[in-house]
């Protein structure tokens, strides 16, 4: 792709995402979020997925809910909370603020448009959105960024005094996520908001063609509003990958001396490289779909569109459900909670 063309699909992207403050593209929003003939679904696969998203918001609020608490009571309880359980934390209560906002956001597009499209309601939901979506991207690299230190076998110095100060550092790191976000998401918005309303509309004859940004160009723009997911993103594949090999390289160790019988640390070891390696199977799929999502590569109301929102709310849940399961404490709470409440549904067998 030449440059022309880059800068062009640039333009769409952030015109797409953040269109211009104006009575008329507020109605041209209306009847692309509502025209059927836009629609590649069908009214019963749109009445399915509206179903599904809201089994999965659900399922990630209540199973983040249920995180939040426990490690909420015991940070009550011992007046402290350990550093994985700090992250967790934050982590649950960006994930439940997200999943909430997108079941509302959902809710109140479909009963009513009109309000949704107004530029107020619309930029809301929009920064609330790249916000919280950030600050999840964050706390679950420096959730994976913890276990590696923590958990990974290496004799280099400047590891051995990482490892020795991580917990110390994770409080800070986690509330500069917090304003990274913030302001990351509060600069784009203003940004493009900004773009939008200097830059419409786009001609493409060569005798209307003007440069719409001296200062900054739209390609650079474009980079930095996808920096808010590549750097964590980057973190976390880098963090997962390297504790993996260190888990793998250990566990052959392990299996060179076993006596024959099934070592506990090595079974223990090979789980710990599964479930590493799902956590980073379903972070790499959820930021792709943000990404794609974000960039508005496809029509709003397109397949792959709706592909990528059944894939951003699954991601909350299924994530943190694993993380319920592999977490002994925390599952350990969940089978006293299914033991009182009387429940024992087999899909939530842990």
């Amino acid at each position: 792709m030449n440059t022309g063309s880059y800068q062009e699909s640039a333009h769409q992207m952030l015109g797409r995402c953040f269109p211009p403050n104006t009575k008329e593209k507020q109605q041209l929003r209306m009847i692309k979020l509502c025209d059927p003939a836009e629609s590649e679904l069908s009214p019963f696969l749109i009445t399915l997925t509206l179903a599904v998203l809201l089994a999965e918001y659900l399922t990630g609020i209540i199973a983040n809910g249920f995180i939040t608490a426990i490690h909420a009571a015991e940070w009550v309880q011992n007046k402290s909370v350990s550093t994985s359980g700090r992250i967790l934390v934050f982590l649950s209560v960006s994930r439940i603020a997200l999943q909430s906002l997108m079941m509302l956001e959902i809710t109140i597009s479909s009963t009513s448009l009109s309000f949704y499209s107004e530029d107020a309601v619309y930029y809301a939901f929009k920064i609330s959105f790249i916000f919280l979506n950030f600050c999840s991207l964050w706390f679950a690299a420096w959730l994976s960024f913890f276990y590696f230190v923590k958990i990974a076998n290496f004799s280099y110095p400047l590891f051995l005094k990482l490892r020795w100060r991580i917990s110390g550092l994770i409080p800070w790191l986690l509330w500069l996520s917090v304003f990274i976000s913030f302001s990351h998401s509060m600069f784009c918005i203003n940004i493009c908001t900004g773009y939008c309303d200097n830059s419409f509309p786009i001609h493409s004859s060569n005798s209307t063609e003007k440069t719409y940004f001296s200062e900054i160009s739209v390609v650079s723009l474009a980079f930095f509003f996808n920096l808010g997911i590549v750097i964590p993103l980057i973190m976390f594949i880098l963090a997962a990958i390297l504790l993996i090999l260190s888990l793998k390289r250990h566990t052959l160790h392990m299996g060179s001396n076993a006596t024959g019988s099934k070592d506990p640390s090595t079974e223990a070891h090979i789980g710990a490289i599964k479930a590493t390696s799902y956590f980073l199977i379903l972070y790499i799929f959820n930021a792709v779909a943000l990404f794609i999502y974000l960039s508005n590569m496809f029509d709003i109301n397109s397949l792959w569109n709706t592909l990528c929102q059944i894939i951003m709310a699954a991601y909350p849940a299924s994530h943190s459900i694993l993380l319920i399961k592999d977490n002994p404490g925390l599952r350990r709470a969940w089978k006293q909670l299914q033991h009182r409440l009387h429940l024992y549904p087999k899909e939530w067998t842990l």
